[in-house]
């Protein structure tokens, strides 16, 4: 990292911590903030390899500072513990805060001059610049950039553990950091006003005391979009579009939306039953306020600007046959006039979302209604020698309308391929005709196409089946009320067999649905990976439906429940290989197929920077699209504000635009059979511990605060697939605990405790069993050429230096019972032997040695997520062996402590 850059984050965190350290000062006392500092130097001194004077202390006198530590968190009664874990997460917070502002600052572009230097998409042309002498076409480039899209879906999985109103109050902050200059202290306004801030958040609770609802959580959403989106995606555009002319002389149409948006809020109801399809509706009525919301902004500035008279013929013929005149108040500000009318509908509409009611005639339901009026002014002025105006406001706005719509974004509904079934099963039932929970596939399929091509009704009028089909029914009838507007897919998820995907398509008809809605199986475990080949192939077979997709089919790759199910490395393979198979299917019958990346946050969940993740897609996997789901504390990190969401979406599209252009070689046989090989020896080895292991549960249960997590109140979905989700009555078993638990808090667990076990476990046993030193050589020669190796392994690395086998080791000593302790000292001794092995294959002598700026950022953490830990252990103790009355003080402290440590990780789940 650049010395100066270096210099002025840490700068930015001591100030920052300045102001904290002085606000506790004035509302603890300083006998508090010197027993922070206390408790902060007693956990620095026990890191071994430290070098700072102030805790450059022997190994006995380590030894000792911890044993004192221990004595001294110990005596601290519950709200003073309370108040430290606050003191530690909020310095963690604002080191948070820094950093970010830190990257903006040199990342940053807003279309002006220094666009030209941070942009990854010009870098991109410029490489295709030097392609085009060996004959790559104008043509070939401009057309792959017209067609191309990339779709980000908002999802509401509960990882976004920071309140709502926090992190206003940390987008206050990290915008006067930015506006600060680059090499100067702060100015005496810019100080006081970062001390209100700080004041204002030591005063406001972290954690959330209810459970948000679907609408709480689409609200949530909303608001990224009209902060961050709403000013980013124009930006984008326009940039694009600079870019384009510059290297192809020709423009982008403004119909061009490489960038899409939609949503999973409010409409993904799998496993969560807080989403019902009144939800879903208040969910798509909210959507439209807010959309109409934002173009009454746009519309108010755009009045106030266009103020001129001449206008071109059509723009006189269209107010000639709106009012059937055009005197003078039409015709010295005709633009005036035009907006004035969209205004008034755009006011109607606003008010109509407010209610339940039909909608009246000049309510605005299709985007097409916000874009001819703006299109006519934009024309106009443009024919009329104002270009520099139309190409203002009036074209980031019409931009805005092809973008998003008249309903912001568009939702997906997913649903789990059981409740189909029993929808179905119920509707046979009914009318006589047998069960078809019970049937074959083949019987399934046979019934599904004959009805599809049967005209007569299938659900009769005003019937209602018992218990959740009637709730999957709604939903269905729901969907076809507007005919799927603002929907954008239905998601199957657990989809085995061709029969899911067909039995979704007839019910959507038999309700009343006329387009065709891409209707997208979700294939999450290995066995769903291994067979999602042979399922699309016999759904493309099928004339009928081939005919019915219109020349595409989605598919959703899951991500998080195949890591569960068999680890990272044999995951990711298996998801590999899948995409390979799915896109020679996808060539043999002659469609295009749309793959939908269910991607966490975090590296046993798929995460990875989406640079790296697009890149190292199967070669032919990125032609016209690239959908990827966003969710929790990645959406503000990536997103949090306009800049931020502008540099990621610059990022995410020159990335699709260069997978589509310039795809990666195939992988050589010998990589995929050493591959292969090592992919099964992972999953061996991650399936004989998680899943034959009778001790592993209790391992687990005991040694990670996974129980406590359910006392987070982090999304509306439940944390298990189970019925019972109330942490006093939980009661695991062993068969089922881990199979039911969902992968968010499967992985967020491991992460507090810095095992980081999801991420890595199996890969280790692929590394030591049976490999060569022909075969070392070989993986090093695949990091070096293949880019889907070369991802795993820097994502493998990054989560290994996050990885602690002492602070893990503590947890143990303090929480695990003696019988259960040797799993620990297994897991620690394999993954030292697994960072041995990354550095070999890396060529290198330790973790991140060619990422030191990685490591700065980690750095700067340790002195304040160390503490964490320890305050962790010691609540975890007291709130087990405390009675659930006397709990409240406890619980709160020890959830401020796996927010403060979700923060230090950067990730939650």
């Amino acid at each position: 990292m650049d010395e100066l850059i270096s210099r002025r984050l840490r700068n930015r965190v001591r100030t920052l911590g300045e102001i904290l350290g002085e606000t506790m000062a004035q509302q603890q006392g300083e006998a508090f903030l010197d027993k922070v500092e206390e408790i902060r130097y007693l956990a620095k001194s026990r890191r071994k390899d430290d070098t700072t004077p102030e805790t450059n202390a022997t190994p006995d006198e380590k030894g000792r500072n911890h044993e004192q530590l221990k004595a001294l968190l110990t005596e601290l009664d519950d709200d003073y513990l309370l108040s430290v874990a606050r003191a530690f997460n909020q310095f963690l917070n604002l080191t948070n805060i820094a950093e970010q502002s830190e990257f903006t600052s040199q990342a940053e572009f807003t279309g002006q001059e220094d666009v030209q230097a941070a942009s990854h998409l010009r870098e991109l042309f410029l490489r295709l610049q030097q392609l085009m002498a060996h004959g790559l076409e104008k043509e070939q480039i401009y057309d792959a950039i017209r067609d191309i899209h990339c779709d980000l879906v908002l999802t509401a999985h509960p990882t976004e553990i920071t309140r709502r109103t926090l992190i206003q109050k940390y987008n206050r902050i990290s915008k006067v950091l930015d506006e600060a200059a680059d090499d100067q202290e702060l100015d005496t306004a810019s100080r006081v006003e970062l001390e209100r801030l700080v004041a204002e958040i030591w005063h406001t609770d972290e954690i959330r005391t209810e459970r948000p609802s679907p609408q709480d959580e689409a609200k949530w959403g909303y608001a990224v979009i009209e902060h961050s989106f709403w000013h980013a995606v124009p930006a984008l555009w326009c940039h694009l579009d600079e870019l384009v002319f510059e290297f192809t002389d020709k423009h982008l149409t403004l119909d061009t939306t490489q960038i899409r948006l939609s949503s999973w809020m409010g409409g993904d109801r799998d496993g969560n039953p807080s989403v019902t399809a009144e939800v879903t509706k208040d969910v798509l009525r909210l959507a439209r306020w807010m959309a109409a919301d934002l173009y009454l902004r746009d519309l108010d500035e755009l009045l106030a600007q266009l103020s001129m008279s001449n206008c071109n013929a059509k723009l006189s013929e269209a107010l000639l046959k709106r009012y059937g005149t055009t005197d003078n108040t039409t015709t010295n500000e005709p633009y005036r006039v035009i907006l004035r009318d969209l205004r008034e509908r755009l006011t109607l509409t606003r008010s109509w979302a407010e209610t339940e009611n039909p909608a009246p005639a000049d309510v605005i339901l299709q985007k097409s209604q916000i874009i001819e009026p703006l299109q006519l002014c934009y024309d106009s002025l443009r024919d009329s020698g104002m270009g520099m105006i139309a190409d203002g406001l009036l074209r980031h706005t019409l931009l805005r309308a092809h973008t998003f719509g008249v309903t912001l974004v568009t939702l997906d509904i997913r649903q789990c391929a059981d409740r189909h079934t029993e929808l179905l099963d119920a509707i046979t039932q009914y009318l006589g005709i047998g069960s078809y929970a019970d049937w074959s596939e083949k019987a399934r399929s046979d019934f599904i196409m004959a009805e599809l091509k049967n005209k007569r009704p299938l659900v009769p009028d005003g019937w209602h089946p018992d218990g959740d089909a009637d709730e999957t029914l709604k939903t269905f009838r729901l969907i076809a009320e507007n005919d799927g507007t603002g929907i954008a897919s239905y998601i199957i998820s657990m989809a085995k067999h061709p029969s899911d995907v067909l039995a979704v398509v007839l019910l959507l008809r038999k309700c009343g649905l006329s387009r065709s809605l891409p209707v997208a199986p979700l294939f999450e475990t290995l066995d769903d990976l291994e067979n999602a080949n042979w399922t699309v192939e016999r759904l493309l077979r099928n004339n009928w439906y081939n005919q019915h997709i219109n020349g595409t089919q989605q598919v959703m790759i899951g991500y998080s429940d195949s890591a569960k199910d068999v680890g990272q490395m044999a995951a990711a393979w298996a998801q590999y290989r899948a995409q390979e198979e799915l896109v020679a299917v996808a060539k043999k019958y002659k469609i295009k197929l749309a793959l939908f990346h269910g991607r966490g946050g975090a590296p046993g969940r798929g995460g990875a920077p989406a640079r790296q993740a697009i890149l190292s897609q199967p070669p032919g996997s990125v032609t016209h699209s690239m959908r990827v789901t966003e969710q929790g504390e990645m959406i503000r990190f990536k997103y949090g504000s306009s800049s931020l969401a502008l540099i990621n979406l610059d990022l995410i599209l020159s990335a699709t635009i260069e997978a589509c252009l310039l795809p990666p070689p195939k992988p050589k046989e010998e990589w995929r059979f050493i591959m292969q090989q090592m992919a099964d020896i992972a999953k061996d080895s991650y399936r004989s511990l998680v899943q034959s292991n009778p001790d592993f549960v209790d391992y687990f249960v005991e040694g990670t605060p996974e129980r406590e997590l359910a006392l987070l109140a982090l999304g509306s979905r439940p944390t298990r697939r189970s019925s019972s989700n109330e942490p006093g009555a939980y009661q695991p078993v062993r068969e089922d605990v881990i199979k039911k638990l969902r992968a968010i808090p499967w992985v967020f667990a491991w992460t507090q405790k810095r095992l980081m076990l999801p991420a890595w476990l199996g890969t280790d046993a692929a590394f030591e069993e049976g490999l060569t030193d022909q075969d070392w050589t070989l993986l090093q020669e695949m990091i070096l050429e293949w880019p889907f190796f070369q991802t795993q392994i820097n994502m493998l690395e990054m989560v290994l230096s996050k990885t602690d086998a002492e602070i893990s080791q503590l947890y143990d000593a303090s929480l695990v019972s003696p019988r259960l302790k040797h799993l620990g000292d297994g897991f620690r001794e394999r993954l030292t032997r697994l960072i041995a092995s990354v550095n070999k294959i890396k060529g290198q002598t330790k973790l991140l040695e060619q990422n030191p700026e990685i490591q700065h950022t980690l750095d700067l953490r340790i002195p304040y997520t160390d503490p964490l830990h320890l305050l962790q252990i010691e609540l975890l103790k007291r709130c087990r062996d405390t009675g659930t009355e006397q709990r409240q003080q406890i619980n709160k402290a020890l959830l401020v402590t796996i927010a403060g440590i979700a923060a230090s990780m950067r990730n939650t789940g």
